[in-house]
């Protein structure tokens, strides 16, 4: 599991939550699976473990993950990734707007176009 803060792209509590519900949908956090406990992804992302604790709560109260007292935290059981072949495709233009020289915010740009567009 990887997470990466930007400068400037919301709070860092929103971004870890943005980045994780990502991870879930994406079904790389895949039901069941135990999320990193609050003080070691804090600590692995030099924050305070309020702001991740902010971050999972905000996952439980949308129904992704549960958390227990001395269990810890996993996606809910019950939480439907999205399409394969949606991330493939997610993948792909990733890959394609790197390769192209684009950063993250140009890709966002060009997708919410297409998005708006093409709909």
């Amino acid at each position: 599991m990887k997470i990466a803060l930007s400068p400037g792209a919301g709070s860092a509590s929103e971004q870890v939550h943005s980045q994780l519900r990502g991870l879930i949908a994406a079904g790389w956090l895949q039901p069941g699976r135990r999320l990193p406990p609050v003080r070691q992804l804090a600590a692995d992302l030099g924050l305070a473990a309020g702001t991740v604790a902010r971050a999972y709560k905000r996952l439980e109260q949308e129904g992704l993950v549960v958390s227990r007292a001395g269990a810890g935290t996993h996606v809910c059981a019950d939480v439907a990734p999205i399409p394969r072949d949606v991330v493939r495709a997610a993948r792909s233009f990733a890959v394609t707007a790197r390769r192209a020289g684009l950063g993250y915010e140009d890709a966002e740009r060009i997708l919410k176009a297409v998005w708006i567009n093409d709909g």
